[in-house]
């Protein structure tokens, strides 16, 4: 399938406002655009990992989401190798055509109203021409997200659904409520490694928050100072006000 070129720099990875009403970016905007975390894997393949937003600040730092992102990354880019030089025979959903891939994340907490350019958790790339399948990712992520399943029903099955613009191509994942789109290798290979990278994710943050809960003991709200998110003290605070 053909890619249209982006640069690793593109707006897709750039922060936005982001409106909630249960997370510290609420408050206001993401941190400062930093450069991508980057990692050679131990075949030679370049992965990149650049989050949009953290609504994950009660776990850790942007940098250390960063720092997940890539490790997750490393793990993709060891099977998409894996799969890239397996004998037919030997590969149980065929050959990969690429030693490339991108993935998109979108944050499973973002409220429903919230574009789909601020909707955007994270993105992955994977070997030297990974950028060039974000736009793809993208799409299959943005689809899912307002249909409400994978897009790639929408692409084979009810084209009305897609428009003006929209990718030829399925599928995306979704699992437990994080969407992610791939793209790069067959449909079918694309929605494989979705899914996979979905799943150690969810694992991922688990684990740190089950570590959190720990240490942290009994409390009320995700935050280091146990209070409510000021999206959520503002939805009683009619109620306390004073009548003209």
């Amino acid at each position: 399938m053909t890619a249209p070129a982006l640069s690793p720099l593109s707006p897709l990875s750039s922060p936005g406002p982001l409106s909630s009403l249960g997370r510290p970016s609420a408050l206001g905007r993401p941190g400062p655009l930093c450069p991508p975390a980057e990692a050679v894997s131990p075949d030679g393949l370049t992965v990149r990992a650049r989050h949009h937003h953290n609504p994950y600040g009660y776990l850790l730092s942007g940098s250390a989401l960063d720092s997940l992102l890539l490790d997750l990354g490393l793990r993709r880019a060891a099977n998409i190798w894996r799969h890239h030089h397996a004998e037919p025979a030997a590969a149980p959903r065929d050959p990969y055509p690429r030693l490339a891939m991108g993935f998109v994340l979108l944050d499973p907490t973002a409220d429903p109203w919230v574009r789909h350019e601020e909707a955007v958790l994270g993105a992955i790339t994977i070997g030297d021409e990974g950028h060039r399948f974000l736009p793809n990712a993208a799409a299959k992520a943005a689809g899912h997200r307002r249909l409400g399943r994978n897009y790639g029903e929408a692409v084979h099955t009810d084209p009305h659904l897609c428009g003006d613009g929209a990718f030829r191509y399925g599928h995306s994942a979704e699992v437990r409520g994080l969407i992610v789109g791939a793209s790069a290798q067959s449909p079918d290979q694309d929605l494989y490694e979705a899914s996979l990278l979905a799943q150690d994710f969810i694992a991922a943050l688990a684990d740190r928050h089950a570590a959190w809960e720990n240490a942290t003991g009994p409390t009320d709200w995700l935050a280091p100072d146990d209070t409510p998110a000021p999206g959520t003290t503002a939805m009683t605070a009619f109620f306390a006000a004073q009548a003209p």
